[in-house]
């Protein structure tokens, strides 16, 4: 027990704690940036069984933000490198490589075995699938995410609490990965590391478990806000100020009276016709807050979502009281919009 001393001490962990950690099994579903940060501190806090899925070889230009791999790792497959690593730093700790990608065909012989799943993909397809089947079986889901400067956390599936698909119904949509949107190393850092706590927090039973609840960090602004998913109060963390933004589906966007308002950058894809929306970037929003009538209904929309939330909350704070942000983004607009051209023709 010398190893882990320090965090032995802590209160709600001690010896049966660590017992609880080294009889535990996760699977970590990705081994690119966020499972690259997630999977350090689960094995060297002492996890029992660690399972690593990922079927990807190491390309140079991972090793910006995949620090589990060196230039010597290029060309191996993601899962072997990791586990090599991993293994150095805990020889007792089970890593197990899995070098496939998860899919519907395998996804139930994967996480039958583990007591909860940690998601780091950034594919859509994978987390609905991955969503679908820690809920039949009962597995908590740990779900992170990445947009550029912004990070996402939550629990899904866990003791009857929500799921993925309910925060995020499944559509036909397109979602911009790391490679398409870039990617700080660190943001893909921070957001694994909270990843890693909210499994040790499951598995030692302390502290306050983000189910139910949806955290977004900003790394430019140092900005985090907690959402609440259904109607559990939400205490402020971090001392953080929670102004709390409705969120629609993308159909309602045209139901709504008021503004639809992109607060998107100028030039980002896809292109919404100016005609079925107002235009004001969210770099731009504070200073532009007059071009705004507050006493009007204001819709906001991004590329992910992310920015809609962050964007609705600035307004909300400037005496804006009648402001929502949609669900998904643009596309989902853009597909509305051309949905309802077709009927018109």
């Amino acid at each position: 027990m010398e190893r882990f001393q320090r965090q032995i001490i802590l209160p709600g962990v001690g010896t049966a704690g660590q017992n609880k950690l080294k009889a535990c099994s996760v699977l970590v579903i990705g081994a690119g940036g966020l499972g690259c940060a997630v999977l350090p501190y689960l094995v060297a806090a002492g996890v029992g069984k660690i399972g690593i899925v990922d079927g990807d070889r190491v390309e140079e230009s991972n090793l910006h933000r995949q620090v589990l791999y060196t230039e010597s790792s290029i060309g191996v497959l993601k899962v072997d490198a990791a586990k090599q690593t991993l293994q150095q730093m805990n020889s007792t700790a089970q890593i197990v490589a899995i070098p496939e990608f998860l899919s519907e065909g395998n996804v139930e012989s994967l996480i039958r075995s583990y007591d909860l799943i940690i998601d780091a993909t950034d594919n859509l397809e994978v987390r609905y699938t991955l969503d679908k089947a820690s809920s039949s079986f009962k597995k908590p889901l740990i779900y992170g995410s990445i947009f550029r400067f912004q990070g996402q956390v939550s629990v899904f599936n866990y003791k009857g609490g929500p799921s993925y698909s309910s925060l995020f119904p499944k559509e036909e949509k397109a979602v911009l990965n790391c490679e398409e949107a870039g990617v700080l190393g660190t943001t893909v850092g921070i957001i694994g590391m909270l990843q890693a706590n909210e499994a040790l927090k499951i598995i030692l039973g302390i502290g306050e478990v983000l189910s139910g609840r949806l955290l977004i960090y900003n790394m430019l602004t140092n900005d985090q806000q907690i959402f609440e998913l259904g109607g559990q109060s939400v205490a402020p963390s971090f001392n953080s100020r929670i102004e709390k933004v409705d969120l629609i589906n993308p159909e309602l966007a045209f139901a709504m009276k008021g503004i639809l308002l992109d607060v998107r950058e100028v030039g980002e894809k896809p292109e919404i016709p100016s005609g079925f929306c107002h235009k004001l970037p969210l770099s731009e929003l504070e200073s532009r807050l007059g071009e705004l009538d507050k006493e009007r209904e204001i819709t906001l929309f991004c590329q992910a979502g992310g920015r809609a939330i962050k964007a609705g909350k600035l307004l909300k704070k400037a005496g804006f009281s009648n402001v929502k942000a949609i669900r998904g983004g643009a596309r989902d607009i853009l597909n509305l919009i051309k949905n309802e051209m077709s009927k018109t023709t």
